[in-house]
């Protein structure tokens, strides 16, 4: 399923910065609730999905950490997002595992700090079974009870926006950052 790839590249590869994983699993759980996909193998899926994607950025962080603090800006790595979540680290030790669920980009680079930082791999895995239980019922089974709570002949007005909206939000992530970029690219006057 598509989703539960984008959920695996939010939560383990830098390319993860542009995806809606918040909104998406929100629409995911509506569409369940009209029995368009369901619940229980969305839930599983996307359970699975994001603790193996935190196990890639674990292993990353723990491999190649701490050249990443060394490495070059380019498109989807920024040294920003990586010492805003270093502080976060800082301010929340290993709950930030399962608080940074809930807080984009920090989602993305807490395994990575954490395996970087070299926290026990047994700590980050118990901690990172904990967020992403957490993170994919709630938020998931938020967008299943609204949609529950519609009536059957409003669900049309609500879920074109709603899939709508993870598509916009996408969109204006990638050009958010497609315009970053290009402020900072060197002109060439040659």
């Amino acid at each position: 399923m598509a989703i539960w790839g984008i959920i695996f590249a939010e939560s383990g590869l830098l390319i993860g910065l542009l995806l809606p994983g918040d909104s998406l699993l929100v629409a995911a759980g509506f569409a369940a609730s009209q029995h368009l996909l369901n619940i229980w193998v969305l839930i599983i899926g996307c359970f699975i999905c994001a603790v193996l994607g935190d196990n890639v950025g674990y292993l990353t962080g723990s491999r190649f950490g701490r050249r990443l603090f060394q490495k070059e800006e380019s498109r989807f790595f920024k040294k920003e997002y990586l010492q805003r979540t270093q502080k976060f680290y800082q301010k929340h030790g290993k709950k930030t595992i399962v608080l940074a669920r809930f807080v984009p980009i920090v989602r993305t680079f807490a395994p990575i700090i954490a395996g970087v930082g070299a926290m026990k791999y047994q700590i980050f895995m118990s901690y990172n079974l904990v967020g992403g239980l957490i993170w994919t019922c709630g938020v998931t089974l938020l967008g299943y009870f609204l949609g529950n709570l519609l009536p059957a002949e409003q669900v049309d007005k609500y879920l074109l926006p709603i899939i709508g909206l993870v598509i916009i939000t996408a969109l204006l992530r990638y050009v958010r950052y497609t315009n970053f970029r290009l402020a900072f690219k060197p002109l060439n006057f040659d």
